[in-house]
């Protein structure tokens, strides 16, 4: 595994979250008010996830775990081996989620 890969992208991840919390809203009613604050949200969320995916599968491939079929599934591998716990696994299944809900406009 690339350590140099892993070391951008989770950097990358920290100036996602930064961000976040930078524009984290201090109630519903300011969030719904402010659609750029929704749209940097929306983005650096996604960007987050997209990131914790790619990092996962990046680990993956120095396992012989199958190659994931799905977003989602590089979370399972990583439980299966143990990296993460279950519950960590299901938030980050979730978080794919919200992800494709963003991205593609799900209803």
């Amino acid at each position: 595994m690339d350590r140099m890969i892993l070391a951008e992208k989770l950097e990358s991840l920290r100036k996602c979250v930064r961000r976040l919390e930078e524009k984290r809203a201090a109630s519903i009613a300011e969030l719904r008010a402010d659609q750029d604050r929704q749209d940097i949200l929306t983005l650096n969320l996604t960007r987050a996830v997209q990131l914790c995916v790619d990092m996962a599968t990046h680990m993956l491939t120095t396992t012989e775990e199958p190659a994931p079929a799905t977003m989602g599934e590089a979370f399972d591998g990583l439980a299966h081996l143990g990296l993460i716990d279950s519950t960590l696994q299901t938030q980050l299944k979730a978080a794919v989620g919200f992800r494709n809900v963003a991205i593609h406009n799900y209803q």
